[in-house]
């Protein structure tokens, strides 16, 4: 057993509403959710939805069907309002105004009137000379009376913070060591824009104090910002928290992962049947290494094994092969009626299974699930791997033709009718006396014997056992499938059976 050993530990993950939750942002979450369960801390879920035209009610709720999906339970969020909610951004517009107002009277922040046809006319001045952009300053010299002249007239204004340009700020972070940035090249950033709404950086600073946030583990693309961050939270009198930034997933092609590289969000490995274990359990060695060195591990493992010293700084490859056989593997050992729920639905739409399902058919779907389990890697396969148990309109292979096509075969054939009309059921013990009666009639035995069989029932060189598969299928269906194929001429072993 594992035992807290950082005391008041407040982890928070604060996705935006745009759009579905990307595997990247899951791993964010994920790395919070073990960090907060090892130590004993809390998990919030904040939704950062103050960009208006492109946060959606729709995506707030995906966010929240995904984060309960995975399993990423949370101790305080916006449907577990805590004393330090509201935990939507769009909730917390006052808070913001009010923080921006204290640094205006306290002079460490200033209105700006510049349009952004100047910012812009500045910026490419600035980078023809080959200097990094960063605002000029000039609206930092207005006179009090100078600026309240141009509010009374209604001009638009926005507020920026004051930044020294002299010296550095810098951090220890938790994964990549220390970090340092030149204050010249931040300049004076906007903290409040002109329609009221506070940027990402200010908004993030005073939530993540007033929910008194003691670590904040977010992706690698936030360390420039960290800078501008840790200046707010001295100038606002706030005690700052640890920083952990974490590395980049990367596509195969090493380029950053992408929808060109298939299935980028949690809703479409949900779709296609990967189970939410074992994405999780992918996702977390994506960039972390467990000291036990184990490649499957349960919620409970990696939460007693996690640690930031054993994230890594190098950029994490998004591999497709590991992730199919880890959720295989997964598939092969989940609890039957628990698999048999997940996958139900993939059966339904392959019209294999009604709506809902009768006792017959979950008793006869239990028995497919179990025994072509083994050869997927995902639900959506499950059912062309079941279609020889639900149809018989199957085409022969090429392979399987010439199988049938040879006189042993055909002996074979003649000899499983004539024992199949002769008992009522098969069962285990029925299935075993039949191969005894088909060895001794027919002098065939091993691949001559079975192949035959397993091609006349399933129009397949392979598949699952024999005799699961022609105890699910019953002694009526194979006796028709076998009178079925029967009846073809030589040639003709090669059409549908």
């Amino acid at each position: 057993m594992y035992r807290p050993t950082i005391p008041g530990v407040r982890v928070r993950f604060a996705p935006s509403p745009t759009g579905h939750l990307h595997v990247g942002n899951a791993r964010t979450a994920l790395f919070n959710w073990l960090f907060a369960r090892h130590y004993g801390g809390v998990f919030i879920l904040r939704i950062e939805d103050t960009d208006m035209e492109r946060s959606t009610l729709e995506s707030d709720r995906l966010i929240l069907e995904d984060m309960r999906w995975l399993g990423l339970d949370y101790d305080e969020g916006p449907d577990k309002e805590g004393e330090l909610g509201p935990y939507r951004q769009s909730g917390r517009l006052h808070l913001y105004r009010q923080y921006a107002q204290s640094l205006l009277d306290e002079g460490k922040a200033y209105y700006c009137f510049c349009t952004e046809e100047e910012l812009e006319a500045e910026k490419q001045k600035m980078l023809a000379a080959g200097r990094m952009p960063t605002y000029s300053g000039k609206c930092r010299y207005l006179s009090p009376e100078e600026a309240d002249t141009l509010r009374a007239k209604g001009v638009p204004c926005a507020v920026r913070f004051k930044v020294d340009p002299v010296g550095s700020v810098g951090f220890h972070d938790l994964v990549r060591g220390e970090v340092v940035f030149e204050k010249q090249y931040i300049g004076d950033f906007v903290i409040l824009r002109s329609d009221g709404i506070a940027p990402y950086n200010f908004a993030v600073v005073v939530d993540d104090a007033l929910m008194q946030v003691t670590y904040v583990i977010r992706g690698e693309d936030h360390i420039s910002n960290t800078p501008r961050q840790l200046l707010l939270y001295e100038a606002l009198k706030f005690l700052p928290p640890q920083f952990a930034h974490l590395s980049m997933i990367l596509g195969p092609d090493r380029t950053r992962l992408s929808k060109r590289h298939g299935a980028t969000s949690v809703a479409q490995f949900r779709d296609v049947g990967y189970l939410p274990e074992a994405l999780l359990n992918y996702l977390a060695l994506l960039g972390w290494t467990p000291e036990s060195g184990q490649e499957i591990l349960s919620r409970e493992e990696m939460i007693a094994q996690f640690s930031l010293s054993r994230v890594s700084k190098s950029a994490a490859i998004f591999d497709m092969a590991k992730l199919n056989w880890l959720n295989g593997n997964y598939i092969r050992n989940s609890d039957i009626q628990k698999l048999i729920t997940l996958a139900l639905p993939y059966y339904q739409r392959a019209g294999l299974v009604s709506s809902p399902p009768s006792p017959a058919e979950l008793e006869k779907l239990e028995k497919v699930v179990n025994i072509t389990r083994g050869y997927v890697d995902t639900l959506a396969q499950l059912p062309e791997h079941a279609r020889i148990f639900y149809t018989s309109d199957l085409a022969l292979t090429e392979e399987a033709g010439e199988v049938l096509r040879k006189e042993s075969a055909r002996k074979v054939m003649e000899v499983l009718r004539e024992e199949l009309t002769q008992i009522d059921e098969i069962t285990p013990d029925t299935f075993k006396n039949l191969l005894t009666a088909l060895k001794t009639k027919t002098g065939s035995g091993g691949k001559n014997l079975y192949m035959p069989i397993r091609v006349a029932l399933t129009g397949q060189t392979h598949g699952p056992e024999l005799h699961q598969l022609m105890v699910i299928l019953g002694r009526e269906e194979c006796l028709r499938r076998v009178e079925k194929i029967t009846t073809l001429s030589p040639e003709s072993r090669a059409d549908p059976v």
